[in-house]
């Protein structure tokens, strides 16, 4: 596959924080050819950030490799089954099923590991503790670069957490998924139950939450693992 056959790869970042992080993976993979188009979402209500994706995802065309980190993942899963979409990635991401939410999904998660220190909502949205933010979502992330991430939090509404999958995309569509193995948000074994549920391709890698902020490169190389497993099967595609 010639670099002008590449797909465009769409990124979705996950809860309490913003496409910023994507910035490290955004600049491997347009160094190789691909173009890349960085979602924001307002984290307000799935639907709201279904209806972002999908309008990144009609703005790149065909074909697109869409990626979802933590909370992005339920989106990626509802907003995956657009025509355009012809592979997806879960970067240590919640992978729900239909009928399933974010919601419903940590009620099934272990209680007896590392807990997230998410403080009390304040009018409908969740924030994690500042103090523990470096620990619990970025481990592997500098000091000052975790503290940035702590004290640039994104509101994450309580409707997205509630949101149900009408369709999921992965039911469809070849999936692979990045399991961190030192994970204090979602954890990995709950990773390695809802990858091998879909069926997915899986990696594992040595990292945090944070894995997209901190190890760009392993996760840049498992989108083009995608990528390349997807061209034969993409119009044009000279793979």
């Amino acid at each position: 596959m010639s670099m002008s056959d590449n797909p465009t790869v769409v990124l979705v970042h996950g809860g309490f924080v913003d496409g910023s992080g994507w910035q490290g993976v955004h600049d491997a993979l347009t160094g190789d050819g691909y173009d890349v188009s960085v979602v924001q979402n307002p984290t307000v209500s799935l639907a709201d950030d279904v209806a972002v994706t999908k309008r990144a995802i009609d703005a790149a065309g065909a074909p697109v490799i869409l990626v979802g980190h933590s909370y992005g993942g339920a989106v990626i899963t509802e907003a995956g089954t657009h025509p355009n979409v012809a592979a997806l990635v879960y970067i240590a991401a919640f992978m729900p099923d239909g009928g399933e939410s974010v919601n419903t999904l940590i009620a099934g998660f272990p209680t007896d590991g590392p807990q997230p220190p998410i403080l009390p909502p304040q009018d409908g949205f969740l924030f994690l503790d500042k103090g523990k933010f470096h620990e619990s979502f970025a481990g592997d992330v500098s000091a000052e670069g975790a503290r940035f991430m702590a004290d640039s939090q994104v509101p994450w509404g309580l409707g997205a957490l509630g949101g149900t999958i009408s369709e999921p995309a992965w039911r469809a569509k070849p999936s692979w998924y990045l399991v961190t193995t030192e994970d204090r948000m979602i954890p990995p074994l709950a990773q390695r139950s809802m990858s091998s549920r879909a069926g997915s391709t899986v990696i594992e890698v040595v990292g945090s939450h944070a894995i997209y902020v901190s190890q760009p490169a392993a996760v840049a190389d498992l989108i083009r693992t995608a990528a390349k497993a997807a061209a034969p099967h993409l119009v044009g595609s000279s793979a």
